[in-house]
């Protein structure tokens, strides 16, 4: 009886990796994707000049569209890594506490 406590403890406990890195990838991508965007409509002689700094980190990414794609991209890959690292740790924290 005792088991099945703990294996129902455990699986309540731990948290789905994949899927916080599927959240953690779509709000970073859709954070940079929106703001970007934004800043396109807005439009003016100097479309977002501190947003335009992420191209050093992000080859390709630029204050556009098709910048914003990119850039939703990049950031989802690492929002997902994320994610993924946040899930492992809370579950490796959560195994030591069992």
């Amino acid at each position: 009886m005792e088991s099945q406590e703990y294996a129902m403890r455990n699986v309540m406990l731990t948290l789905n990796g994949r899927a916080w890195g599927i959240a953690m990838g779509l709000l970073f991508g859709l954070a940079l994707f929106a703001a970007t965007n934004v800043l396109v409509l807005k439009g003016g002689p100097q479309v977002g000049p501190h947003l335009v700094l992420l191209a050093e980190f992000l080859p390709g990414y630029r204050v556009t569209f098709l910048g914003s794609v990119i850039g939703f991209i990049y950031l989802f890959v690492i929002g997902y890594g994320v994610g993924r690292v946040i899930g492992g740790v809370y579950n490796r924290m959560v195994g030591q506490l069992g």
